[in-house]
Formats: C-alpha cells, structure tokens, sequence
C-alpha cells in the first residue's frame, strides 16, 4: 500500500496542496488531470526524486519520505523511454539487476530472457535504442523497470507519444503484467480513455491539489465539480434553478426548459451534467419512459468516425452512432427530439 498524507510540495512556481491519498497493494492506480495540474510532480515525490517540504509518504507501513529512490524498491517508467543510447536492449535491461548486485550474472541471463519472452522483445536483444520504434522502446523501459522486480512501478504518460494502434496494444500490455505479476501500479495521464480502461481507481488532479478521487464509474459519472465533469467529457452542462423535490426528483429550470434530475438537493441554485452519449435522438416525441424530452433544430453534425456529435440549437450536444444517424437520414436543420433519464442527469452545486 501507498499511503499520502497531508503532502506540500513548491517547486518553481508549482505547488502540490496537501496531497492524501491512499493506493492499496496490488490496485492499478490512475492519476488523471490536465496538463499543469502536477500529476508528474507527485509521481516524483512518491518516487523519492523531491522531498516534500511538509507531510509524509508511506509504503507498507514503512515511512520513506526522506528515503532516496534506489531504496524503495519503486520502478519508474517515463514518457521519452529514458534508455541508455549506448547500451544493447538486454544491457538496459540487466543495468538495474546489476546496480542491485543481489543475483549471479547467470541469474541475471535467465531473469532478462524470461521478460524479453513475456514482452516479446527476444528478437530485439542486441539491437541498440536508436534502431528501435516507440513501441519498441517502450516495451523495453517497461522490460527494465519490472526486472528488478520492483513492489510498485510508477508511470508518467507512458503512452502519450505513442500512435493509437501501438498505444492500445500496450495498454493490454500493462494490464497483463499487472495481472501476472501483481505488482502495484501507479499511472499518470491526461487521456481519459486511457484512465478508463486501465485504472481500478482515478484520483482527479487540478491546480496541484486531488480534486476527486473514485472508480472509473464514479469520476466520470458522479463528477463532484463541473470543473471535473468538464474535464472528463460533459459537454452538456447548464445552470439551473430545483424549484421543487418530490421523492429524490428535482424539478431544475434551465434557460431552454425544466429538466427533471434524481438528486437529493431541495432547492436553489445548481449545474446540470449530462454526457452527450446518454441523450438519444428522434424524429418524433414518441414513448418513452424517461422524463426528459426537449425539442430543438440540429445546428451541427460532425463524424467522428463510428460515432456522431450533434449539436442541436438549444445548446444540448448528443453523440451517436453512425448508423443511427444513417437511419434517421439526420441533416443540419432538422428538427429533432433529444431525450434522456432524469437517471442520466447529474447536479452539482
């Protein structure tokens, strides 16, 4: 387990603001904000690069706060690979099983082909980092920092500088070797499809504090801010006014109508969240059991390969499938019907 408490962190002109969290053993753990937010800054506290000016680190149990990195049995994984120009690939590898001077060269050998065998990078071996694609060099950073077999591995953007092809295929490539090797995983990023498919939780990073932190579920549907629902995808979020609740059901009115909302807030001013893809189109009122139903002209339409964003007059912006529009014959300047669930609709203060 990693266990942050009360940390402040100056560097330059950045802060880190009374950081606390808790990362349990074996979780894999996602820190997701924008750029700027210092998630990178973090990853490097808790590595033991900076020492915070204030608070403690812990890793289990055991305090390492002003332990230097080589004693807290933590890999690192960066962005631009880090490997060394003039080392072969099985000399990054074995490089850190060297400094640790804890197993025989033969040892070594047998340690280094085993995790060349299970990132599929034998064929690489005497190849030198300057010959190497992005993915490759990228399996390779990932090869070193779990040689040593670190209890946490730390990584900072792995996948940003990577094309979408190579960066699906190692994010399966991550979730394998956590589920193989059980190791606790720390990753930093600011693509929230990324967050999604590798993180059991996320911790929301904005202005160097943790703004929220949950399952991937919660973040990007309970966002506690419309800050944080902004940044993960509510294109659709409106101020309003409950002017009544009945039973859990808000009656919000907004500029364009009344928009019902399961919440528990009984009055006053509030923001209304809904993600796009929980709206569905129409070409007629229809039944429905949701309780939302507004009318409105489609003002753009935008292919998104699969998927189609539509934006209609009232300001609501929907996403759907591209055969759903082929069905509905959708064009700019139709009238539609956009409902949702008073479920599908999130309030923050």
């Amino acid at each position: 387990m990693i266990e942050v408490k009360g940390l402040y962190k100056d560097w330059k002109e950045f802060s880190l603001k009374k950081i606390t969290l808790e990362i349990k053993k074996g979780e894999y753990f996602v820190i997701l904000g924008p750029t700027g937010a210092g998630k990178t800054l973090l990853l490097e506290t808790i590595a033991g690069f900076y020492i915070p000016d204030k608070g403690e680190v812990r890793i289990d149990g055991h305090e390492v706060t002003e332990l230097p990195p080589e004693k807290r049995n933590i890999g690192f994984i960066y962005q631009d690979y880090s490997l060394f120009p003039h080392l072969t690939v099985e000399e990054n590898i074995v490089f850190g099983l060297k400094l640790k001077k804890s197993s025989s060269p033969d040892t070594n050998r047998k340690r280094v082909k085993e995790i060349m065998d299970r990132l599929s990078i034998s064929h690489l071996a005497h190849r030198y980092p300057s010959t190497l694609s992005g993915g490759e060099q990228q399996r390779v950073a990932i090869a070193r920092a779990i040689a040593i077999e670190p209890a946490i591995l730390l990584l900072d953007e792995p996948l940003s500088a990577l094309d979408p092809r190579t960066r699906d295929y190692l994010r399966e490539e991550l979730k394998r070797v956590r589920e193989e090797l059980g190791i606790t995983m720390v990753h930093v990023t600011h693509d929230q499809t990324e967050a999604l498919i590798l993180a059991d939780r996320i911790a929301v990073m904005m202005h160097g504090r943790i703004a929220q932190v949950g399952t991937p579920y919660e973040i990007f549907n309970k966002p506690l801010t419309d800050e944080i629902a902004d940044f993960v995808g509510v294109e659709n979020i409106v101020r309003g006014v409950v002017r009544s609740n009945e039973q859990g059901i808000a009656e919000i009115e907004v500029d364009t109508g009344t928009i019902f909302a399961v919440s528990e807030y009984p009055a006053g001013e509030v923001k209304v969240c809904i993600r796009p893809e929980d709206i569905i189109l129409s070409e007629s009122r229809g039944e429905s059991s949701a309780r939302n139903v507004m009318r409105g002209r489609i003002k753009e339409l935008h292919d998104m390969g699969p998927l189609t964003r539509v934006k209609m007059d009232t300001g609501l912006v929907a996403l759907i499938t591209k055969q759903s529009r082929e069905n509905l014959g959708l064009q700019k300047g139709d009238e539609v019907y956009a409902t949702f669930k008073a479920t599908a609709v999130h309030v923050v203060r």
